[in-house]
């Protein structure tokens, strides 16, 4: 039987996401500067493993360069990723909101950080080294933890990176974020080459290592390009902002705290560069100002929080910068077309079945 299975009816369909499906189908139009980066994206070292959990369960990994150094010596950094193939769990990095995905998901932690990841019900969290097998493998490893309860089934990956898109510094992405993949078309892609890769490793006496590199890294583009669809729709040059002296600074310090109230003498000062010339810059390089950036990027921040997080709309409104809600709800609007909570019910958030939905239910606007 294959591991990786349908979306359980009723569960979390993509029927309510009609809105985000029209910017994300399966083969999403992206601004060329993304469309260019994954095009150029480099990808090594592909790893797949299979893990059995049984509610309850919890676990906590290593730190993201002691994980490299294990998985891939001489490395200090992965990309991390796990396809939900059943059931429901969520996952945490740091004290930031935990992520919830379930079946055809897509759980990506583009800079291996440090986590945790659990299911439904309330577990202690057991270090990850202790469950999980040490390379060299001479098969497909399979990690099992929990009791007796609901399973969940998970196929993961390991890849590395040097490109800039992965530098922890610059932080182009959260440290943890949830896709899935958008139309019937695109879920069926994710499961046919999971199954193919599980079938290959497991035929093969290589084990992993029989899975070709290119198998891993096709998925792990087309979730990026997918989560990249809803990021600010740079008219120029985001690629080449990201190389930029004096851009690239600045787009880390957004990137990294969208909630700080900057200004563009904060921005400046960090880019060494007077206020007019890096706006001169932004608007050379990315076609419009420091601020608008900050506010689309604001924007895609609340879109991932609200489709992945069981946060408020309040909670979500600070991650984003707003010190009032009110002020939030309306700047979402006219970026979206919908209030917050609203979009959230049109795309499905993510919440474990029986569990609580954000606190007090979902905000009124």
């Amino acid at each position: 039987m294959s591991l990786v299975q349908s979306p359980p009816a009723g569960h979390d369909q993509a029927t309510g996401a009609t809105d985000r499906a029209a910017k994300t189908s399966s083969t999403p139009s992206l601004p060329d500067p993304f469309g260019l980066a994954l095009q150029r994206l480099r990808l090594e070292g592909a790893i797949f493993l299979r893990a059995e959990y049984r509610e309850p369960w919890a676990y906590e990994s290593l730190s993201g360069p002691d994980t490299a150094a294990i998985l891939r010596p001489g490395t200090d950094r992965l990309v991390l990723f796990h396809v939900v193939a059943s059931g429901t769990c969520w996952v945490q990095v740091g004290d930031q909101e935990k992520h919830w995905a379930s079946a055809g998901d897509v759980v990506v932690l583009p800079y291996g950080d440090q986590h945790r990841m659990g299911g439904v019900r309330e577990s202690e969290y057991v270090p990850l080294m202790t469950i999980m097998e040490a390379p060299p493998w001479t098969r497909m490893p399979l990690i099992r933890l929990g009791r007796d309860g609901a399973r969940t089934d998970l196929v993961c990956g390991f890849l590395h990176s040097e490109d800039l898109l992965f530098d922890p510094a610059l932080r182009v992405f959260p440290s943890a974020f949830v896709v899935r993949p958008q139309g019937s078309a695109g879920a069926d892609w994710v499961r046919a080459n999971i199954d193919f890769a599980l079938a290959q490793a497991e035929a093969s006496p290589l084990g992993p290592d029989a899975v070709s590199t290119r198998l891993p890294e096709m998925l792990l583009v087309e979730v990026l390009r997918q989560h990249l669809a809803t990021a600010p729709a740079v008219e120029r040059g985001w690629l080449a902002a990201l190389h930029d002296p004096v851009l690239n600074p600045a787009l880390a310090a957004l990137h990294a705290a969208p909630e700080r109230k900057w200004t563009v003498t904060d921005l400046a000062r960090l880019a060494a560069v007077s206020r007019s010339g890096l706006d001169e810059r932004f608007r050379q390089v990315l076609g419009r100002s420091p601020i608008r950036y900050l506010t689309e990027w604001r924007m895609h921040v609340a879109e991932d929080l609200l489709t992945s997080t069981d946060l408020g709309v309040a909670a979500i409104a600070r991650r984003a910068g707003y010190d009032a809600e009110e002020a939030f709800s309306r700047a979402f609007k006219r970026h979206s077309g919908s209030p917050p909570a609203q979009w959230r019910s049109q795309h499905h958030l993510r919440v474990a079945p029986g569990m609580p939905g954000p606190p007090g239910g979902v905000p009124s606007e």
